[in-house]
This record gives structure tokens, sequence and C-alpha cells, in this order.
């Protein structure tokens, strides 16, 4: 009983944090701030996780959806989008993760976090598919682009993107990636809609 009563409060601290950690960033949230979220005390933030970093390093490890980097090829960078578009961060105050981090950006580690993520997820997987010269930088180029459509959606709420669903994106999507890449890509996904959040490392199928 008491290690699952451990278990939980450890899991309500995670989740204030990134709560709190999407909306504020680092440096604007404080142990207290957690805490209170949680209705716990300050020192089991310390006791469970040793420091405010080592609880940011651990609330804001990115969570990618179990088929981001799984089937056709000629999907991947829709299924990228639609991580932004239509999945379900609700435990990330509903942003992208890597979106919400950019709140904490002013932060050091967060940056190296941010930068760390970015290749992972988006960078390498699509330098490997983009054909011809300077794929490194189509592939930064195309990243840039994803994350900046996250950036105006829920940072800056410009109208038509914030109103904009996968289907509305898809051409633009498809005309982009495949200039981009220099191989035919699709706009859409054909498969049903993700939902969930799951730790997952892979590469492109």
């Amino acid at each position: 009983m008491q290690k699952r009563d451990r278990e939980a409060t450890r899991a309500r601290l995670l989740t204030a944090a990134r709560q709190r950690f999407a909306r504020e960033g680092y440096d604007a949230t404080s142990v207290r701030d957690i805490a209170r979220d949680s209705g716990v005390d300050a020192a089991l933030i310390f006791r469970y996780f040793g420091s405010k970093k080592q609880l940011f390093d651990q609330a804001t490890a990115a969570t990618l959806p179990p088929d981001l980097l799984e089937g056709p090829r000629e999907e991947l960078v829709a299924r990228m989008v639609r991580t932004v578009v239509d999945y379900d961060w609700t435990e990330y105050g509903g942003e992208h993760p890597l979106v919400a981090m950019l709140r904490s950006s002013a932060h050091e580690d967060a940056r190296q976090r941010i930068r760390k993520e970015v290749c992972r997820t988006y960078v390498d997987a699509l330098r490997d598919l983009a054909e011809g010269e300077d794929a490194e930088l189509r592939a930064e180029l195309l990243s840039a682009w994803m994350v900046g459509i996250g950036v105006l959606r829920s940072v800056v709420a410009t109208p038509a993107l914030s109103d904009a669903g996968a289907a509305d994106l898809a051409p633009h999507i498809a005309t982009v990636a495949t200039a981009l890449l220099g191989r035919p890509m699709s706009g859409t996904v054909d498969q049903s809609p993700m939902s969930g959040t799951v730790d997952q490392k892979g590469e492109p199928g």
C-alpha cells in the first residue's frame, strides 16, 4: 500500500509539473507551485526527484505517439504534423511537448533538451528521407516549418492556423514536404486518429 501511495504521489507531481512547465516555463515555475497543485508537501519533490531540474527533466521527457516513426515513408511528414494538430497532449497543457518546452528556452538545459528532441524526433528521420544534396539543411527547414505550426497554433494563436485541422493542411503538407525532401510525399495518413501518449523510439519504416 505504501509503495502504491508513493507511486501515485510521484505520478501526481509529474502531471502537475508538466502542466506548470508547459504554461509558465521553467524559471516562472516554483517547487511550491507544483507541490500545491499536487496537494502535497514541497519536501516530497526533493525526496522523489532530488531537485527542480531533475523533476523538469523527467516531466518534459518527450513522449512520442507509438506509430509516429512507423508506417509508409511517404506519410511521415503528415504523421508528424498530426502530432501537432490532432494529437491529445492533455498531459502537457494541450500543447506538443516541444512547443511547451519553448517557454523554458531561456534556460540552457531546456535549450539543449529542445535541440536534442527536435533532432531525434524530426531532423534525423527527415534527413534519411531526403533525396539529393543538402539533406541536413532541408530536413532542418522542414522541421522548423512543423515546429512553427505548433508555435502559431498554441502560442500566437493565429486564427486560420488555429482553426485548421489535418485535412485542411493536407495539400500544403504534401507540397512543402515533396519540395524539400525531393521525393513524393503524402499530406494524409491512412490510419485511425492518434490518441494517448507513450514513450517510443524508432526509425522510419
